[in-house]
């Protein structure tokens, strides 16, 4: 339990997942570990900080109900990045009072919860948009605000139980606790226990996302397709009728909104892939890396700052809330942009058929 300690006390290097590649004999540390983490952490402890403000300060974002999830996830990443400062102060020698054993439990498993809640909350968000797009006429009674706290909760209670029994010998719910030794020479895998969680989590969430998107787009094809043959039919009768409906189909916020979170969902699984293709593996003994785990992890990890970035260059609405945030400090930029959108004409009124 304390071999990485007693290691340190006799001279020799410390435990490092990337090896002598990592290892500054001046700093005694791994300099590469430390870098990437305390990169990984202040990016994702900024970037979500943004999120859960600009929500806060821009009242349209609550316009949907998948802002509430949205807003679960920021609090989850932001808890992640709080979490990676332990790896970090350990890997720096602050933490050498602390049980290896128990940190390194610990994080791996408050990890493992917080990453868990974002990936429910993400099939959530596709199941919402598929009930909106599905059943406009009976969304507001089927999702209601009480519905939406108790589905939060659940996530949240579900994601913390499912990962419980690693804490009672029965595998290992990830690596990211491999920064400590005793995580990653004494802390195994259990091809039982990898199946457990990949059956739980893992496989219902990603095909639930599969099948709700799926069907959303296959939806909206169709739709396209109806008004295109009523077009032609009708032409004579409705030249000017579907060039103001074709602009409205092409501003409406539901379908602007829906591929917003088709590009989150699909970020985060892109990064992954990674992690889940090696955990896999290596729980059944197929293949196993102490790079490659170090790697596909914070891979894993860095996802938790994506959301910010995808938001910002994907949702107007956020924009402007993040330039509402940040005017007190640039003044000068933002009547420099208020000043541009003076002249631009009102745009037409929205279809309310296109709201939820």
């Amino acid at each position: 339990m304390n071999s990485s300690s007693d290691a340190n006390q006799s001279g020799s290097p410390p435990f490092c997942l990337l090896g002598a590649v990592g290892y500054s004999h001046s700093l005694d540390t791994c300099v590469l570990e430390v870098v990437v983490i305390l990169f990984l952490t202040v990016l994702i402890i900024a970037g979500n900080l943004v999120v859960i403000f600009v929500f806060h300060c821009a009242p349209l974002l609550h316009h949907h109900t998948t802002s509430h999830f949205i807003q679960t996830m920021a609090y989850a990443d932001l808890l992640v990045g709080v979490s990676c400062l332990v790896p970090s102060l350990s890997l720096l020698h602050y933490l050498r009072g602390l049980n290896e054993e128990f940190t390194c439990k610990a994080f791996g498993y408050m990890v493992s919860v917080l990453k868990s809640v974002s990936m429910a909350s993400l099939a959530c968000i596709s199941v919402d948009r598929y009930i909106a797009i599905t059943r406009p006429l009976s969304y507001a009674t089927l999702v209601t605000p009480c519905r939406l706290k108790v589905c939060i909760v659940l996530v949240w209670v579900y994601s913390a139980l499912i990962f419980l029994p690693s804490f009672f010998g029965w595998g290992k719910p990830g690596y990211h606790g491999d920064i400590f030794q005793w995580c990653a020479d004494s802390w195994k895998t259990n091809p039982g226990f990898s199946t457990f969680i990949v059956a739980l989590l893992y496989a219902p969430a990603a095909l639930t996302v599969c099948f709700t998107y799926g069907s959303i787009f296959r939806i909206c094809r169709q739709h396209t397709r109806e008004i295109t043959q009523r077009h032609a039919r009708f032409s004579s009768q409705t030249e000017g009728d579907k060039g103001e409906r074709g602009e409205r189909c092409e501003g409406c916020p539901d379908k602007r909104y829906a591929m917003v979170l088709f590009r989150i969902t699909s970020v985060f699984y892109v990064l992954w892939m990674p992690y889940i293709l090696y955990f896999l593996l290596e729980s059944a003994r197929l293949y196993q890396h102490k790079v490659a785990s170090f790697l596909t992890t914070w891979l894993a990890i860095s996802n938790s700052f994506c959301n910010c970035l995808i938001y910002s260059l994907s949702n107007s609405v956020f924009r402007k809330g993040l330039g509402r945030l940040f005017s007190p400090l640039f003044p000068s930029c933002l009547s420099c942009t208020d000043a541009k959108k003076a002249p631009v004409p009102v745009s037409p009124r929205s279809d309310p058929r296109c709201q939820v």
